[in-house]
């Protein structure tokens, strides 16, 4: 029963919030440069999370050590995943997204205009396109955030990554940099519409580097990057 009333209070909260930080979001792409927009989409995105009942909460450094660019690997729990991570990136950084988030009015138009690249899962040689736009991309130098799963998971478990992002990865000799998210599960699961408040936890991982996987069959770089993610979203490790 909470859960429900804070869900009715919640939604209206989150919109009011939201719509106009959308349309003011829209003329910040436009008119900053892409090198400065982290500046404003930081804070955006944080609040998207808080005005949802959740708290944001970093555990680990992120280490830019490593020239960019990078791509940014996690596990797909929640509708508040881009927020969590797009809090705490302090540089350009744009996306792969499925097609049909694209048909949102103002949020398609804004992801388009920011740089976002729709994917249609479901016909492999449109989502290669897709794929080889984004290595354009980040042979251009721009970092990518990357689910390997492909979409939300139903069960709150990591589902089985796809081969394409790591294809992707190494093509381009772009440092993976993988990411862990807890408390998304919990806050909003994809087939309800409800929102429990809470803690939303970010955990980055170690980079790594094309050296480490430069002789790495696909299948291999998978499986290191789903371990790594695996161990950070292990509440004991």
């Amino acid at each position: 029963m909470f859960k429900i009333i804070f869900s009715i209070l919640i939604w209206p909260v989150w919109y009011v919030f939201f719509i106009p930080s959308l349309i003011l979001l829209l003329l910040v792409i436009i008119i900053v440069p892409r090198n400065s927009l982290f500046y404003f989409i930081r804070p955006f995105c944080w609040l998207s999370c808080f005005f949802a009942g959740q708290w944001l909460k970093k555990e680990n450094d992120l280490s830019h050590d490593i020239e960019p660019p990078y791509i940014y690997m996690f596990n797909h729990v929640s509708m508040f995943d881009q927020f969590m991570i797009g809090a705490y990136i302090p540089h350009y950084i744009t996306a792969v997204a499925a097609i049909e988030v694209f048909k949102y009015p103002i949020w398609g138009f804004i992801i388009r205009k920011y740089g976002v690249i729709p994917i249609i899962r479901q016909k492999i040689k449109k989502a290669i396109g897709s794929l080889n736009l984004a290595e354009d991309a980040i042979n251009k130098g721009v970092s990518f955030l990357i689910s390997p799963e492909g979409t939300r998971t139903l069960t709150g478990q990591m589902g089985p990554f796809k081969k394409g992002p790591f294809h992707l990865a190494k093509n381009t000799n772009a440092t993976i940099i993988p990411i862990g998210l807890l408390g998304g599960f919990k806050a909003k699961k994809k087939s309800d519409w409800r929102i429990f408040p809470g803690i939303l936890t970010v955990k980055f991982g170690q980079p790594i580097t094309s050296k480490t996987f430069k002789n790495m069959e696909i299948v291999e770089l998978r499986n290191l990057v789903f371990n790594r993610i695996s161990n950070l979203i292990d509440k004991k490790g």
